[in-house]
């Protein structure tokens, strides 16, 4: 009810009773809408956060619980978060909570000022590929695997043959170039709150939100109702802007069984980057 007169109060009164619209951020940076719910990607957020920023609206709240994921994705998602900022003139806070490393970090950092819980981790500056090598498996089960290719490079990093240099080399070199974006990201949002060298910022390290205050990668420790609270009074109103779970059949708990397979390699792969950080 509080809401919905809300829409019909004079402006005058909005002016002196600030709404602060709330957007949680949880879960791995993965592509692609979900079975099961729970990635972040541009295809997700966009709607809830063209609705997040709108004119009236005193600053939005980035609430994030994050391992990271597609570096792709954390840059499309961090860029339209400061162009509707910038269009719409509305601040932007975020808040960390058990996490937000890697690209969950990138997102941060999407905000004009950044907080976290003196024990949120943080950082992880860097970028990784992780994967697996079967190079003897179809020997042994006796399987003959059949692969053709145009292009010399086209069956780079196959997993069922041994790893060449060459193929080590070029990844390696797609890696430095993405951490170069990341870095050159951090440098641009943070500029000359960092204190600490590169080596050490960019090294793919994580802290604790105590010790990435005195790193400058945060701006303060504290939780968002009394942070945002004291910096836009006692009568802020809180207005959450949820995500849209699922669509058409699956809102009703119907699946393709061609998703299933599926939506267990996104689980595996949410649940390595949860746990690259302990949980």
């Amino acid at each position: 009810m509080r809401r919905f007169l809300l829409k019909f109060l004079p402006p005058s009164w909005l002016k002196k009773t600030p709404i602060i619209h709330v957007v949680r951020l949880e879960g791995a940076i993965i592509s692609g809408r979900s079975l099961r719910g729970g990635n972040l990607n541009m295809q997700v957020l966009e709607p809830v956060l063209v609705k997040a920023f709108r004119k009236g609206v005193a600053a939005v709240a980035l609430q994030i619980n994050c391992p990271g994921g597609s570096p792709v994705q954390s840059a499309l998602i961090s860029e339209r978060i400061r162009a509707l900022s910038a269009e719409h003139k509305v601040p932007v806070y975020a808040f960390c909570e058990d996490v937000a490393a890697s690209g969950g970090y990138w997102l941060a950092c999407a905000a004009d000022e950044i907080f976290a819980d003196e024990n949120s981790i943080m950082g992880s500056i860097g970028v990784i590929s992780m994967g697996f090598g079967f190079p003897q498996a179809l020997e042994k089960l006796g399987i003959e695997r059949r692969v053709y290719t145009a292009g010399e490079a086209k069956s780079t990093n196959d997993p069922f043959k041994p790893e060449k240099p060459e193929d080590v080399k070029r990844l390696q070199e797609l890696l430095e170039e993405m951490h170069e974006s990341f870095k050159t990201l951090v440098r641009e949002r943070r500029r000359d709150k960092l204190k600490s060298e590169d080596k050490e910022l960019f090294s793919g390290a994580f802290w604790t939100g105590a010790k990435s205050r005195e790193l400058g990668l945060v701006d303060g420790l504290g939780h968002m109702r009394a942070i945002m609270k004291a910096k836009f009074g006692e009568k802020a109103i809180f207005r959450k802007i949820p995500l849209q779970q699922g669509w058409g059949l699956r809102r009703l708990g119907f699946a393709q069984l061609t998703d299933v397979p599926e939506a267990a390699l996104e689980t595996l792969e949410a649940r390595s980057l949860w746990q690259r950080f302990g949980l």
